[in-house]
């Protein structure tokens, strides 16, 4: 299997001998949620003895509604962000819409993310190459895993070296999507990081009428198969009372849950590739 050369977000190693978490909430909801969150995942990453990235953010520009809530912008939600990594002591990640929005970002995260309905544009791409941070990208839930070469010959071509590739779901008819964990495999075959996104990939985009549901009891299932199947990460999102989220809620792990569902993933990657 081709291979990468391995790097760090900050404190967090890629490529290591274990996977990194990016462990969060969908939304930034307040300043005063943001730390209560962060800090709790702290305690607990301290505890298992895991890497992790700190996530949330600050505008959700493809809600399904345009009631729905969207955040606090660029300016301010970066900084929550950056003050949360300082004091903490942990990376920081969030999504970029724009090649604007990269070039804000860029000064105060750690990674940025490209959501997975702008995967292949081109321009944002290269805003955020252009800011020499690790970025992220999500993989479209309309792409075949092999499709995902063509993104990172994008950011290398704007002399981004250091990219992950998440998988978080493809569309399987309406409101539904399925994970191939194959894609996995095939995507680590061509020497990418690759990223498990537990939460997303068991999204029902718009599946409430005005909302998207999920089925967020799944997230830890298909978050085990991922860690044997071997990822370099996994991405899931966390809350306090997913029920009251502003964002996502049905997909969202209890953050109560969040310690056991960790150590057994800790487990399983030692039991399988240990």
């Amino acid at each position: 299997m081709s291979s990468f050369d391995p790097f760090n977000i900050g404190t967090v190693p890629v490529g290591g001998p274990a996977p990194f978490f990016i462990l969060g909430p969908c939304a930034l909801e307040s300043e005063a949620f943001a730390w209560e969150m962060a800090k709790s995942l702290k305690e607990i990453a301290d505890k298992t003895g895991i890497h992790f990235i700190f996530k949330a953010s600050y505008d959700k520009a493809n809600r399904t509604s345009v009631k729905s809530f969207r955040g606090p912008g660029v300016e301010e939600g970066c900084r929550i962000l950056a003050e949360i990594g300082k004091e903490l002591g942990v990376p920081v990640t969030t999504d970029i819409h724009t090649a604007e929005d990269a070039e804000i970002a860029g000064a105060y995260i750690d990674l940025l993310q490209i959501p997975a309905f702008l995967c292949r544009q081109t321009d944002l791409l290269e805003a955020a190459a252009k800011t020499g941070r690790v970025v992220n990208v999500k993989k479209g839930q309309f792409l075949a895993p092999w499709d995902t070469i063509n993104i990172a010959d994008k950011l290398r071509s704007f002399g981004c070296e250091r990219f992950l590739l998440t998988e978080r779901g493809t569309t399987f008819g309406y409101n539904n999507l399925v994970t191939d964990m194959r894609s996995l495999y095939w995507m680590r075959k061509e020497g990418l990081p690759v990223i498990f996104d537990a939460t997303h990939s068991v999204q029902r985009p718009g599946g409430l009428g005005g909302a998207t549901g999920g089925d967020g009891e799944l997230a830890p299932v298909l978050a085990r198969a991922a860690i044997a199947t071997g990822v370099d990460g996994v991405f899931m999102e966390t809350h306090s009372d997913p029920a009251n989220a502003m964002s996502d809620g049905p997909n969202q792990i209890p953050l109560e849950f969040m310690e056991d569902v960790l150590v057994k993933l800790i487990a399983i990657h030692h039991a399988a590739h240990g």
